[in-house]
């Protein structure tokens, strides 16, 4: 019969306080009953959950009413301001503190022990916390659902974007003095079979966004135009007098209007804004519509063929990344390997060392070493492979020296038995044991790079990061999505990959 040891009972501390002293105490410092009473973890967390909920309390109240010069003017104006929200949380933190001191005399009794109700009411405190501080607004986000669909719809399906056609361009255009003055451009002359476009009136003054974010409209244009393509959309076009093109906005949509069976049509146009130095002098601005016909057989479209190339760029900058990553960070996961490097006090200190350096750069994120390393070395690939370098030398040393340290020490013994040097022992009885793990984290931090990659170049990186949120930036949604597209391809091959490689060699 196999031996069973029975558990000694473990005897409860003994309260350092009475339950009505500890609850007085409670009252003035929360959770410090706790700890007199001998419940040292409960009273910690219990002073430490108090003082973080009346800080963000204070914090979130204050920020309601930041202008007000007294505590109680500022209660009342976070109270008009924000009724429902301030009351409740008063009341429950009232009700957290008298908890807190009714639990501290319960804990101070003899055989009276646990509960976590209080808990529960410390989750919902920071849960209410949490929720005022990130502002969510679940009415905004079902309202305004319908306004995110289209664009959600062009990044889900982007393909259309993906592919162009040969265009043949049918255009007509009307001058456009800014701001009025002394002889306005008059109406074009008809051509007969060509294409006419009139501008009513043909000055006005572009519009202006105010340093305030309001914006000041420009001139309202009745455009008429006839001798087009029947029931064809027509984009609308705005020339400057430097020859820069491009299409003005309205509404958040490009400018179109889709002409009728007689190929004519009628368009309001607000003059865009301003984009030339000198606004008072008078220059000649066009506006135009032009009608693009497709012939011929279908290209990748510039989209498509940006995005394959900044792809493989991305895959290149997290290769090149990790191959230095592992060769810089395997001398340093030696020199942070605890096992390797306890024989000296001297070897001890080189461990801590390298275990806090290692821990201070895996702190900081990627994206802050590319913020650095495109100061350093300038916007491009190189400062993205610099960054995800950094980083990658600091997780793999930490992976590779926990590996290290988990090693089966009966070999080691065994070859320092035969007399053998320190760099013996790591090649004969370290090495060998450190291929498989080495092999699989090495695989997954090439995983990590590739995906990193496409974060980096959002801060000028380089790689499909940085051209998608050029996209983004330029409300160019299906170019965007064939981005996106590629990224999620991307990793979900690299996955497939690295898997079938650790099958192979682990």
């Amino acid at each position: 019969m196999a031996n069973s040891r029975k558990k000694r009972p473990v005897t409860p501390a003994i309260p350092l306080v009475s339950a009505p002293v500890a609850s007085v105490i409670s009252l003035i410092v929360p959770g410090l009953g706790q700890i007199l009473a001998m419940q040292v973890r409960r009273g910690l967390l219990l002073l430490l959950s108090t003082a973080s909920i009346v800080s963000l309390a204070a914090w979130r109240i204050r920020a309601l009413a930041h202008r007000e010069p007294t505590v109680s003017a500022v209660i009342r104006k976070a109270v008009d301001r924000q009724p429902g929200f301030v009351i409740i949380l008063l009341v429950l933190v009232v009700c957290l503190w008298v908890w807190g001191a009714w639990d501290a005399g319960r804990q101070a009794r003899k055989g009276k022990t646990g509960g976590a109700g209080i808990f529960v009411l410390v989750l919902a405190l920071f849960f209410m916390l949490g929720w005022q501080i990130s502002q969510i607004d679940l009415y905004k986000a079902v309202s305004e659902l319908p306004d995110a669909i289209p664009p959600l719809l062009k990044v889900i399906w982007p393909w259309r974007a993906a592919v162009t056609y040969p265009e043949t361009v049918l255009k007509a255009g009307a001058d456009i003095l800014v701001p009025c003055g002394e002889d306005p451009p008059p109406v074009p002359d008809r051509e007969p079979g060509m294409p006419f476009v009139a501008a009513d009136p043909t000055c006005g003054v572009l519009s202006i966004q105010n340093t305030d974010g309001t914006v000041t409209q420009g001139t309202r244009l009745m455009l008429t135009g006839d001798g087009f393509a029947p029931d064809t959309e027509t984009q609308i076009w705005w020339i400057d007098p430097l020859g820069n093109e491009f299409r003005p906005r309205q509404a958040g949509e490009y400018t179109r209007v889709t002409t009728d069976s007689d190929g004519a049509f009628v368009f309001e146009l607000i003059m865009p804004y301003r984009l030339i130095a000198q606004p008072d002098r008078r220059q000649i601005h066009r506006v135009e519509a032009r009608q693009f016909t497709r012939e011929g057989r279908p290209h990748a479209a510039e989209p498509l063929l940006l995005t394959i190339e900044r792809m493989v760029e991305t895959i290149i900058m997290g290769m090149m990344a990790t191959f230095f990553g592992i060769i810089l960070s395997i001398p340093v996961s030696f020199l942070a390997a605890r096992n390797l490097m306890s024989g000296s006090w001297v070897t001890l200190a080189v461990y801590y060392a390298t275990r806090t350096v290692l821990n201070i750069i895996r702190a900081i994120e990627p994206l802050i070493w590319a913020l650095i390393a495109v100061v350093w070395v300038g916007l491009g690939p190189f400062a993205g492979i610099i960054a995800l370098t950094i980083h990658s030398i600091a997780a793999l040393g930490k992976l590779y020296s926990e590996a290290i340290e988990n090693i089966d020490p009966g070999p080691i013994e065994a070859i320092q038995a035969t007399g053998a040097t320190r760099l013996q022992t790591i090649m004969f009885a370290v090495v060998p044991q450190m291929i498989p793990p080495f092999v699989s984290f090495s695989i997954y931090r090439w995983d990590i790079n590739v995906r990193m990659s496409t974060v980096i170049g959002l801060v000028g990186g380089g790689g499909v990061g940085f051209l998608l949120v050029q996209y983004i930036r330029l409300l160019d949604y299906e170019a965007a999505g064939i981005a996106v597209w590629f990224i999620a391809i991307t990793v979900a091959v690299l996955d497939y990959v690295s898997a079938e490689i650790r099958a192979r060699f682990i």
